[in-house]
């Protein structure tokens, strides 16, 4: 798995590449935490080339979540498609996470009031 941040205004956008499982999901939530740190507000996880991902990974996203929406924070995950759709829909998460179609989309989520 392979992690991109990139920004567009106040927001950072993590772009993510590859495989959500065991044995790398951390990095994103390390990477989300040094972020949290450095009073980072609005993030969005770009999901649009991940096409695995297993109970680690999902366990990473509620995590991350939960993490933002306790410090009032705005996080948006962007472009979850496939087979991860697929995980996310069977575990009753969609109405947990922030989805969003795009990263556009996720854009205008973030930065509503």
């Amino acid at each position: 798995m392979e992690l991109k941040i990139r920004k567009n205004g106040e927001v950072y956008i993590i772009d993510v590449n590859g495989e959500m499982d065991l044995y790398n999901s951390y990095k994103l939530k390390e990477l989300v935490m040094k972020m949290l740190e450095k009073n980072v507000q609005f993030f969005i996880i770009n999901l649009e080339q991940v096409d695995y991902i297993d109970s680690s990974g999902i366990g990473a996203l509620i995590y991350i979540c939960s993490t933002v929406k306790k410090m009032n924070l705005k996080l948006s995950i962007a472009n979850i498609h496939g087979s991860v759709k697929k995980v996310i829909e069977l575990t009753k998460l969609m109405g947990y996470f922030p989805i969003a179609n795009s990263v556009e989309e996720a854009l205008l989520q973030v930065t509503e009031a």
